[in-house]
């Protein structure tokens, strides 16, 4: 990499001419803390020279802690900042030290380009990460990465530190004498800029439902995942590739109508006990949702919407009704399926095959003239579940969901059941059969999916069978990521990192296929962070999932654990009072988190706990 470099805490300048004399490209310039009359190491004045013809800069007298003071850096942005072997000098211990890298982070990011990276190399052990062999306890080591985040860094990769690959170079400075560090299995920690935090704002949506156009808020906590587009059609999400993988493996079995047309966030009334009776949705998973506004749509407009209407709202003026946000696509799915049953005289009524509508519905077919079981009608989308804050439950994901009607003497649910194992197996998915459906699981996030029969009295010899997949589940097991939330990352190298990947259809076979390829997290060796929160409740009845609601929003997605730890309550003049006490774990893949950091979000959930919820903080 060429460009602009800065080196500081040089000793003899031997690391810095040498690169002067490899990379001639590169613009150099070597800092160190003593005085010009005090480097009187051996060497350091012929690699002064070096660096200076090379049209290098060298300075001294330079506190690599206080860069941003010096004239002579002012304005002067710099690709790449190197600090080999930081040491506070003489024998000063772990502490001093951490302080050393914390100032110099903080001092280094002034001078540091918005796309650069900081190597910081440290002897083996000194770092406190898994890459350390063998790895020292994290009370003793100098913590690297959690002094990096306090200047909002991340440690995005680390590599040996290949010594003998710079001619020329000799480590010198241990304890400020003119002696080397123990080199030997030393590693580069490379360090580049966090993602800033993204306070979340409250959204308004407006879509029409029904023969109204309504306007909503959508609840604060949810607003980051609305309006992503991570299934549109030339989308290299992994999300969108995941789906179109399951999608061409099961159209070996079955002809497959995908319909695209986008469908409203909102259910009435009879959708919500639609998708409680059907698609293992509870009570206290929905987000309810008041409208704010509701007009008639004109009557142009209902000629244009006539055969697009989804729901039966009240249409009394004036009315306002109470809906939630989809729980699941099952509701939209059964009033598509009446529809296609309408036009079942255009297909086989023999098999009770649906012929697709096209275009006007917006659906496409995958035609497979091989497919041996029927044909499935599929939608996805984004739906929304009110669930308590823990490692692998989703608020928001997308929804894959598939239906077909079949003879049941095919014994559809075990054949596409079977389908699908030998799809994701060789992926880490299992598929489990309980209690008449099929469960497909993965580690450590649990059920990804399910093949279940529509509730209701089937028709004789016949069953309607449904596919269910929670699509960001099933990604990050198929991408080995290690958090969810990173689906979610606003770094725009994310995708990119999944554009190469072309799954193919699997009937190509193992061998041919290209590996998934295995995202690079952008911040390694994240750290986990807890702190507790107490809190007196009045003699109210407590509902805790407002406080999960609270935490997703204070802690801008670097929450990843609430749990109940105690509680107990007294009376207290005639009043009985409850005393909660949460541990709040913060964890971030994605982002610096640091100690600073997780504490002020913690702050944040205190205060709006007492200013929302009216509770007293203990």
């Amino acid at each position: 990499m060429s460009g602009h470099i800065l080196f500081v805490g040089e000793g003899n300048f031997s690391f810095s001419s040498a690169l002067c004399k490899l990379s001639p490209e590169n613009k150099i310039t070597a800092t160190c803390l003593q005085r010009q009359e005090d480097v009187k190491l051996e060497g350091a004045a012929a690699n002064i020279q070096i660096i200076r013809d090379s049209g290098g800069t060298v300075l001294f007298g330079v506190d690599c802690t206080k860069l941003g003071e010096y004239a002579s850096l002012k304005g002067a942005v710099f690709n790449r900042v190197i600090f080999n072997f930081p040491h506070c000098g003489r024998k000063s211990g772990v502490k001093k030290n951490r302080e050393l890298l914390k100032n110099f982070f903080l001092s280094c990011v002034q001078v540091l380009d918005e796309h650069g990276e900081v190597h910081v190399t440290l002897c083996n052990g000194q770092g406190g990460t898994p890459a350390d062999q063998p790895t020292r306890e994290w009370q003793n080591s100098w913590q690297v990465v959690a002094m990096a985040a306090e200047a909002d860094l991340v440690l995005s990769s680390v590599q040996p530190f290949k010594s003998e690959e710079v001619e020329s170079y000799k480590c010198t400075g241990y304890r400020s004498q003119d002696k080397g560090f123990h080199v030997e299995n030393a590693l580069v920690h490379v360090f580049t800029r966090s993602l800033p935090y993204i306070t979340p704002v409250r959204v308004t949506m407006e879509e029409i439902v029904g023969d109204k156009r309504v306007q909503y808020y959508v609840p604060t906590e949810l607003s980051d995942y609305m309006s992503r587009d991570f299934l549109c059609s030339d989308s290299v999400h992994p999300i969108k590739l995941v789906k179109d993988y399951v999608v061409n493996g099961l159209e070996e079995r079955c002809c497959i109508t995908m319909t695209t047309k986008p469908l409203p966030f909102l259910l009435n009334s009879k959708q919500r006990q639609t998708a409680l009776d059907g698609d293992d949705v509870t009570e206290s998973h929905c987000y309810e949702i008041q409208l704010l506004r509701q007009e008639p749509l004109t009557q142009t407009e209902l000629l244009v919407n006539e055969t697009e209407l989804r729901a039966d709202v009240d249409t009394e003026e004036g009315s306002v009704g109470v809906f939630v946000l989809r729980p699941s696509l099952l509701p939209q799915m059964e009033e598509m399926t009446v529809r296609r049953g309408e036009a079942r005289e255009q297909g086989d009524l023999e098999t009770g095959e649906v012929v697709p509508v096209e275009p006007s519905d917006g659906s496409h077919c995958h035609e497979n003239p091989g497919a041996s079981i029927g044909r499935l009608l599929g939608i996805s989308g984004l739906v929304f579940r009110d669930v308590p804050i823990s490692s692998w439950a989703l608020p928001a994901f997308h929804q894959l969901l598939l239906r077909g009607r079949f003879p049941a003497a095919c014994q559809p649910i075990t054949s596409l059941g079977q389908t699908l194992e030998r799809l994701l197996s060789p992926r880490g998915v299992s598929v489990v059969r309980e209690a008449g459906c099929l469960y497909l699981t993965a580690q450590p996030m649990g059920a990804v999916g399910r093949v279940f029969a529509s509730v209701g009295k089937p028709e004789e010899g016949w069953v309607q069978v449904n596919v269910s997949l929670n699509l960001d589940l099933l990604t990050s097991c198929l991408f080995s990521l290690p958090d969810w939330r990173l689906l979610w990352t606003r770094d725009p190298g994310f995708s990119k990192c999944f554009a190469p990947c072309l799954l193919l259809h699997p009937s190509l076979g193992e061998q041919q296929q290209p590996s998934m390829p295995l995202f690079c997290k952008p911040s390694l060796f994240a750290r986990r962070l807890s702190f507790d929160v107490s809190f007196w409740t009045g003699p109210s009845t407590w509902d805790d999932r407002k406080l999960h609601a609270l935490a997703r929003e204070a802690c801008l997605g670097a929450v990843e654990q609430v749990e109940l730890i105690d509680f107990f309550s007294r009376q207290e003049q005639h009043t009985l009072r409850t005393s909660y006490c949460y541990r709040v774990t913060y964890l971030s893949h994605s982002h610096a988190l640091s100690h600073t950091k997780a504490l002020e979000l913690h702050r944040r959930l205190e205060s709006l706990l007492s200013s929302r919820l009216h509770v007293t903080i203990r």
